[in-house]
């Protein structure tokens, strides 16, 4: 990404006159799009407006409304720098747009323009394509520590009128706080969490500067302790034991997922009640993770007999399967949960249970082939925020761990490849493969 700005930077020094693309930011919340593109128009020394697309959903709205309407106005292109429609767009690569309500024409040649958004699936493909796409991951812990100890914390600080002296934040306790209240891709939480510690110290200092009537006594400085923590931010939101407290019985698998806020674990848990050989699935799932969920079941009835599961995938014609997704109340779709769920069934049906430090991630096919999948660098950041030591993702997303995936990340997880769910299975319960079909 920095190369990439550093180009983008030196082509407009260059040649001022230039057409240059329309950068567009894709990432996850908190993770420095804004602030990146406060930073380019820092760097070309240009005056930056900002102007959010959310309730936009006309046309008029951009380009002016024709005067022939009540309450018509120009549009936000005049009101303020505002593009975002396909049309402006091309004009604004020819050099020219024109403005309903006026009816004259404008010059945006001079005008950069950089776009930021959580998700691409919202954008249109027509416009997707007028624009070069930048994505940002999430932040790992070290970053996150890094950019809080030198940015967040400090800015923290003077917005609260305090001094260095007054709250000493010690590193174990900013770390304390990373992991145990924050959970997420960016740092935004993470700075309201810093901001709660100032406001309670802000009022320390009040009280002790009401209680000095001579006003020579030096300020109070408070250390941040655990005790503090909780007083303030409440009980610890995520514990480090999780993953170990939910996987505690055969059937329930630890998944990774990538949303619009970044990487997530998502638990898996599979069940059989006496029924008629149905399959159920709850969750808020959408159409492709149902029909993954129905190609893992195939994958696994077909090879029942090389897994030792024969007696048990016969009952299922008798008996109803139900597979849930926890958070029912989050949306739930892609195709990177058959790997999953696959392992969900073998474990449930042959009653292993899963190990406590295991997720995955892969797209199955009816024939066990594990296909890649994206968000690879996202996923491995939530594994290694939730605790987790071995991750299993397709061979064919190697490159995008050794190119994306950041090395401290790397060097706390053991990732590990496979081209087919049998080798999955292997390295969990020591089965022996041999020319794609299972060896007890």
């Amino acid at each position: 990404i920095k190369q990439r700005l550093l180009e983008y930077l030196a082509v407009r020094q260059l040649k001022e006159d230039g057409r240059p693309p329309i950068l567009c930011f894709v990432g996850p919340p908190g993770v420095g799009k804004t602030s990146l593109a406060k930073s380019i128009a820092g760097a070309l020394q240009r005056p930056l407006q900002r102007i959010a697309l959310g309730g936009v959903r006309d046309e008029a709205d951009i380009r002016g409304h024709r005067r022939t309407y009540i309450g018509s106005m120009p549009g936000r292109i005049i009101q303020g720098g505002h593009l975002s429609a396909v049309r402006c767009l091309e004009k604004a690569s020819a050099g020219g747009c024109a403005d309903h309500y006026l009816n004259v024409p404008f010059d945006l040649s001079k005008i950069t323009f950089v776009a930021t958004a959580n998700d691409l699936r919202g954008i249109s493909a027509p416009l997707r394509d007028r624009m070069e796409i930048v994505s940002l991951g999430g932040y790992t812990y070290e970053e996150k520590h890094h950019i809080a100890r030198t940015y967040l914390f400090p800015r923290q600080l003077q917005e609260h009128g305090l001094q260095e002296v007054q709250l000493d934040l010690p590193d174990d306790m900013l770390d304390y706080v990373i992991s145990s209240y924050t959970r997420e891709a960016g740092v935004r939480l993470l700075e309201k969490r810093l901001a709660a510690l100032c406001r309670a110290v802000a009022v320390v200092v009040v009280e002790a500067r009401s209680d000095d009537h001579h006003g020579e006594e030096t300020p109070p400085s408070i250390r941040v302790d655990r005790e503090l923590v909780e007083k303030v931010l409440g009980p610890c939101m995520f514990e480090p034991t999780e993953v170990a407290d939910r996987i505690t019985s055969p059937g329930i698998v630890a998944g990774l997922v990538w949303t619009s806020v970044g990487g997530e674990v998502q638990f898996i848990e599979c069940t059989t009640m006496p029924g008629s050989g149905k399959l159920l699935l709850t969750g808020q799932l959408g159409d492709v993770i149902k029909e993954s969920a129905q190609i893992a079941l195939s994958w696994v009835r077909g090879h029942s007999s090389e897994l030792g599961l024969g007696t048990k995938a016969m009952h299922l014609e008798k008996e109803d399967l139900h597979i849930h997704f926890p958070a029912g109340a989050v949306p739930k779709d892609g195709p990177s949960a058959g790997v999953t769920m696959a392992c969900a069934l073998v474990s449930f049906l042959s009653g292993a249970c899963m190990p406590d430090d295991v997720a995955m991630t892969g797209e199955l096919t009816l024939h066990g082939h594990v296909l890649p999948v994206g968000g690879i660098k996202e996923k491995m950041i939530a594994a290694q925020r939730a605790g987790l030591k071995r991750v299993f993702i397709p061979a064919r997303n190697m490159a995008d761990v050794t190119h994306e995936v950041p090395k401290s990340v790397k060097n706390t997880l053991e990732i590990i490849p496979v081209k087919r769910a049998e080798e999955v299975l292997s390295h969990l319960w020591d089965l022996q493969f041999s020319h794609s079909e299972a060896k007890l």
